[in-house]
């Protein structure tokens, strides 16, 4: 009997967390540490907001703190591939925000005419994960505009803008577009015609290639169509 009550007050002891030992017990359990939930957001965005034929403006916006975001200066790198901008790699031109938690940061040194992506990182080189802005544009340094001067059924007069929008002279410009329609040029001045059909090329004369910065020079042409058409849309290079 007595051997009995002792094992059923031993079994007792065990499951109370007794051990046997004065001010001894068995450890309780940890209490788990609250997991840190981050608001859906992007913890940094932006956008190009200007575009100049060697440089990019980027307006940018962080739009959380550590630990779910990022602590100013920021790092914009830009790439003229998007797979390099995704893989990280072949940067083309870096430039480091200000202290403010948003702005603008110019990225100078860049190519005239030249697609280009950016993604965001800290200064400790944490590399943003989700932001690959662009493609964005540099202006070309040479543009060209067109204005129809008059029509008439059967045909109309237009004069071409070419102008340097670069810091760096032009030494010559070669001006293209294509035709709607059944337009033919019947006579042009200020250029020399290049390509056929309805792909259109027309080069600087011998007198007006150089082109100083913020230079521009025109061409004018005669077309034969049998509708005179809204608009061209000419596009400039070299």
């Amino acid at each position: 009997m007595l051997r009995t009550l002792g094992a059923a007050l031993a079994a007792t002891l065990a499951l109370t967390g007794w051990t046997g030992t004065a001010g001894a017990q068995s450890p309780a359990a940890a209490t788990p540490t609250p997991t840190l939930a981050c608001p859906p957001a992007l913890p940094v965005s932006g956008q190009v907001t200007g575009a100049t034929t060697t440089s990019l403006t980027v307006t940018y916006w962080m739009l959380l703190s550590p630990p779910c975001g990022y602590d100013p200066p920021m790092v914009v790198s830009l790439f003229t591939d998007r797979a390099d901008a995704e893989q990280w790699r072949n940067s083309a031109a870096e430039a480091v925000t200000g202290p403010e938690r948003s702005g603008t940061v110019t990225i100078g040194g860049l190519l005239p005419d030249t697609a280009y992506w950016f993604r965001f990182s800290d200064t400790a080189g944490v590399r943003d994960p989700y932001v690959i802005g662009g493609p964005a544009r540099t202006l070309p340094t040479c543009t060209a505009t067109a204005k129809i001067d008059s029509g008439w059924p059967g045909g109309f007069i237009a004069t071409v803008t070419v102008r340097n929008a670069g810091t760096e002279p032009v030494p010559g410009w070669l001006v293209s577009w294509r035709w709607s329609g059944d337009e033919r040029i019947q006579a042009l001045w200020g250029g020399v015609a290049e390509g056929s059909g309805p792909d259109v090329a027309v080069r600087n004369a011998s007198y007006n290639g150089m082109l100083a910065p913020g230079g521009s020079a025109t061409f004018g042409l005669l077309v034969a169509a049998s509708v005179v058409p809204d608009g061209i849309t000419p596009s400039c290079g070299r």
